[in-house]
């Protein structure tokens, strides 16, 4: 059970942090990565480094352990080639699912998981399953490897998923009280796009709790040094910035959108996307009401009341385009919970402040 970069708000996340960012193409397109054991809000090299880089896309995580030790080897993001992946929640069954989840990846996949954690593990699944799909994910292509291809691939690993969970044996389920709800909260990138899920393998749960904004900067709004407090700034229409994290990082709660549960958000140059998971758990009624009794008691849901499933597959699909100068900004696709969002702004990420208050920030290539 882990969080996007977010330690002011939530629960206390002391097991550890990474943060992985793009540099110059000079340098070749591998993400940097620094992970840490130490509490995020107690890493003093953290907040050396973070108020002298800047990038164009930033992903951060804070964890809480429920499976796998404490190492640096279990702290997301981790990384292949290119490649960036997070995950806040848990495989359902685990324990039951992980010895078939292994055989189902390639050797250098399988050989390739250095830590224990399900998310790890879940992304060999991925890049097993990219692969699988015609793509080396060790060979990114220059423009990326394109926001559908990689919703795609999402998509089908969360499916390999829920069969996994599927075949646990009933006397299994019975006789030891194995709860099989994946809570599936996704995050990959390539460098060029980026690919969200807000998912649980359930039709009558809520699923760990998403949200996004967008504006032209994300600028700090208290002088204090100690207490900083953090907003998104909107000087026009357009936006240079896509915050997404577990719980709004602001006091201005409008400049949210609440991703609805079991959807895939989608950001990719001048648009951010959200598309239901047509799955056996989606409902397309626009009045069904989930329970957040079970994400509440792991922790992973805002206080706030939030009707995130109810939205029709109409809503759901449609998008629309925000023009700006530049590359990550957003167009928005209407919202599940009926809120609308005016478009936010920044340019070139700071990590200091981001990274302490944010899960991951997206600021598009320019």
């Amino acid at each position: 059970m882990c969080r996007f970069l977010d330690t002011r708000r939530g629960q206390n996340n002391a097991d550890g942090f990474g943060i992985g960012f793009y540099t110059d193409l000079k340098l070749g397109s591998a993400p940097c990565l620094f992970t840490s054991t130490i509490p995020a809000w107690n890493c003093t090299n953290l907040q050396r480094i973070a108020s002298k880089t800047a990038s164009r896309l930033i992903f951060g995580h804070v964890r809480a352990t429920t499976e796998g030790s404490l190492s640096e080897d279990n702290c997301h993001p981790f990384t292949h080639g290119s490649l960036m992946w997070m995950h806040n929640g848990g495989l359902g069954g685990w324990k039951h699912i992980k010895r078939r989840l292994g055989s189902l990846l390639a050797d250098k996949w399988y050989l390739g998981v250095k830590g224990g954690t399900d998310s790890e593990w879940a992304f060999a699944l991925f890049l097993n399953t990219l692969e699988q799909s015609g793509y080396d994910p060790s060979a990114c292509p220059g423009g990326g490897f394109g926001p559908t291809v990689l919703r795609a691939v999402m998509e089908k690993t969360i499916a390999q998923i829920n069969e996994l969970t599927d075949t646990i044996p009933q006397s299994i389920l019975q006789n030891e009280d194995v709860d099989t709800r994946s809570l599936l909260n996704f995050a990959v990138t390539d460098g060029h796009s980026v690919i969200c899920t807000r998912y649980i393998s359930s039709s009558k749960d809520e699923a760990a709790s998403l949200y996004y904004s967008s504006g032209t900067q994300w600028v700090t709004r208290t002088p204090s040094p100690d207490d900083r407090q953090y907003q998104m700034d909107r000087k026009d229409k357009g936006g240079d910035i896509v915050l997404v994290a577990s719980e709004p990082l602001t006091f201005e709660r409008e400049n949210w959108v609440n991703v609805p549960t079991n959807s895939i958000l989608t950001i990719h140059r001048q648009t951010v996307m959200v598309h239901p998971i047509l799955d056996k758990y989606y409902e397309g009624d626009p009045y069904h009401v989930r329970s957040s009794a079970f994400v509440q008691a792991k922790g992973l849901i805002t206080n706030e009341k939030t009707s995130s499933g109810s939205q029709s597959p109409a809503s759901i699909d449609s998008t629309r385009k925000a023009a700006t100068q530049s590359v990550f900004s957003r167009g928005l696709s209407p919202d599940l919970v009926r809120r609308s969002l005016t478009p936010v702004s920044s340019r070139e990420s700071r990590l200091t402040s981001q990274l302490q208050t944010a899960q991951y920030l997206a600021s598009p290539p320019r």
